[in-house]
């Protein structure tokens, strides 16, 4: 049974690549990633990183833009893999999306670390 839910998220997240981010989105994620226990701050790095390309702060390559944007909408969207209503259930597919995301932005991630770091000296 949790391998159907967590097929039906997969399914849902490439169907969020191409969603339109809005600002308020940003904030949904903000305000939800409390909810993400060892994923709040990999998840609040990938708000960091859209908002920085939306902005004009940073480039990086459409499609590891698509997996960030896929994963804050996957991830504020109400139609999920498992409901969050559902207790601890609800939200474990989130953090699965969201750790799903970040193995595949490794590289991106050092580079948008190394991005921050820089700004920060100057």
């Amino acid at each position: 049974m949790k391998k159907g839910y967590f097929n039906k998220a997969f399914r849902l997240f490439e169907l969020f690549r191409k969603h339109r981010i809005t600002d308020d989105d940003f904030a949904k994620a903000e305000s939800k990633s409390a909810y993400l226990d060892e994923k709040v701050d990999e998840f609040r790095l990938l708000i960091s990183m859209g908002k920085d390309v939306f902005a004009g702060r940073y480039h990086m390559n459409t499609w590891n833009l698509s997996i960030i944007v896929a994963t804050i909408a996957y991830v504020i969207s109400p139609l999920d893999g498992i409901p969050d209503m559902i207790p601890l259930m609800g939200w474990m597919d989130d953090v699965t999306i969201v750790a799903y995301a970040v193995s595949k932005l490794t590289d991106e991630i050092k580079k948008y670390k190394a991005f921050t770091q820089a700004k920060l000296g100057t």
